[in-house]
């Protein structure tokens, strides 16, 4: 699968998807032309757990200096968090995470930084988009009708992440070989109408499980995942994709996994890349996209 013969067999099979149209639309105000040019969302992480040191930030001050810095680098999006999604993590209450997240907001967005919160709780979402978030990273279910009716009364785009349970904490193994993308377009069919229905008129998909460890079949499932992508573009909406796994095979040179994944994704069609390490993966898009 992961060589030219089996690239070309993708092609081949669902190259309809490959050239489907997607929607344009702006976040915060700033407009985006997603197939001409990748969208950057960096990373910065308000909890501890967080298994990407270099992305940790232990006060707000230090959080809103990160943001800006990764921003400078090429961010067009800070992705902040106040839980870490791994399932052996600790749950922080929603009192917790908005007494985290809210500063941080809104020194950014005082900075005219664009500003994405990850959550799935729809008290954090309320009072992050009345901070100034402009994107929901909706890493859970069990409230997503509330959280679409606030996104859209607030104008703020959604992240749809694939969940398998409740959040993306609670995640299953995979089978070798399998590949999940059929399923993933009837799960995203489904939550997409709703949204829509909702008032949402800005969505990103977002198809990879999150978790960078998992041996070699998770492996192959994210590596499968990133570069059939471009099969979700039947839904019409723009692809993000989160740059992850790999970290069995990167022991000594972790920052260096995701500028590799990079590489799938865009191969794959992704238009938003949400990376701990902006300027190593906008070197790589940069490339990729000089050589066509």
């Amino acid at each position: 699968m992961f060589d030219l013969p089996g690239l070309a067999e993708i092609y081949k099979k669902y190259g309809d998807d490959f050239a489907a149209p997607i929607a344009n639309f702006d976040i915060g105000g700033r407009s985006f032309d997603f197939d001409a040019a990748p969208v950057l969302m960096g990373v910065v992480n308000l909890s501890a757990d967080s298994w990407y040191r270099s992305s940790v930030a232990g006060s707000a001050a230090e959080a809103i200096e990160l943001g800006k810095r990764i921003a400078g680098e090429g961010a067009h999006v800070i992705d902040i968090g106040a839980e870490a999604t791994m399932a052996e993590t600790a749950v922080r209450e929603a009192e917790q995470q908005v007494a985290a997240l809210v500063p941080v907001i809104a020194g950014l967005r005082q900075a005219g930084v664009l500003v994405s919160v990850e959550t799935y709780l729809p008290d954090v979402a309320r009072e992050c988009l009345a901070a100034g978030a402009n994107v929901l990273n909706l890493t859970g279910r069990a409230h997503e009708r509330e959280i679409f009716e606030l996104a859209a009364a607030y104008q703020a785009a959604v992240v749809m992440c694939f969940v398998q349970g409740e959040t993306v904490r609670e995640v299953r193994d995979f089978s070798g070989g399998v590949d999940f993308m059929d399923e993933m377009v009837e799960h995203f069919e489904e939550r997409v109408a709703a949204a829509t229905a909702a008032g949402v008129s800005r969505i990103f998909v977002d198809p990879v499980v999150s978790s960078p460890r998992g041996g070699v079949e998770r492996l192959r499932h994210q590596a499968l995942t990133l570069l059939t992508s471009f099969r979700l573009r039947r839904l019409g909406w723009p692809v993000c994709n989160a740059l992850l796994a790999g970290a069995d095979y990167f022991a000594h040179d972790i920052r260096d996994i995701q500028a590799f994944f990079a590489v799938l994704a865009s191969l794959g069609r992704t238009n938003m890349y949400r990376t701990h390490e902006v300027a190593k993966v906008r070197g790589v898009l940069g490339a990729m996209q000089a050589i066509g």
